[in-house]
């Protein structure tokens, strides 16, 4: 029952933002740099996500009981060797041998793509809104107002 109820506390939000993000793309309003700078925010929340659920795979805090309880044998000696990958930021490893990883084979990709796919809605919305910019003030006022701030 408890998963049940935290899936529905955790999909009728989603659900409420994919329709808020969706909603522009049928009513044909996406060209906006409003929408591409949320559609960055939903990315780097997306990334965030996707390395706290790569961070904390597995089902215990022990490696250990997470290997046991996924059905596959625990290294140790292959732990003590590899020290250091399961406590780095990025790539994300929790590997219980040589050959099996805690850590979902899609956490890596998805933690380089979502940071570059905000970086470029971020750069889509700058280049719109200077376009906007340009587009909706005449090149006579803005010769005159670049004149005026020149000039003392």
């Amino acid at each position: 029952m408890g998963v049940v109820t935290t899936g529905l506390c955790l999909a009728v939000p989603a659900l409420f933002v994919l329709w808020w993000w969706g909603r522009p793309l049928l009513t044909g309003r996406w060209k906006t740099p409003g929408w591409f700078v949320a559609t960055a925010g939903l990315s780097i929340v997306a990334t965030a996500v996707t390395w706290f659920l790569g961070a904390f795979a597995g089902s215990s805090m022990s490696s250990e009981e997470s290997c046991q309880q996924a059905g596959v044998s625990y290294d140790s000696a292959y732990r003590a060797a590899h020290w250091r990958e399961s406590s780095r930021w990025f790539p994300l490893h929790d590997r219980c041998n040589a050959t099996y990883d805690l850590v979902p084979a899609w956490v890596n990709p998805a933690l380089v793509l979502l940071p570059l796919l905000a970086v470029l809605c971020i750069g889509v919305a700058v280049w719109l809104a200077v376009v906007r910019h340009r587009t909706t003030t005449s090149p006579a006022s803005a010769r005159r107002s670049w004149t005026l701030s020149v000039l003392p």
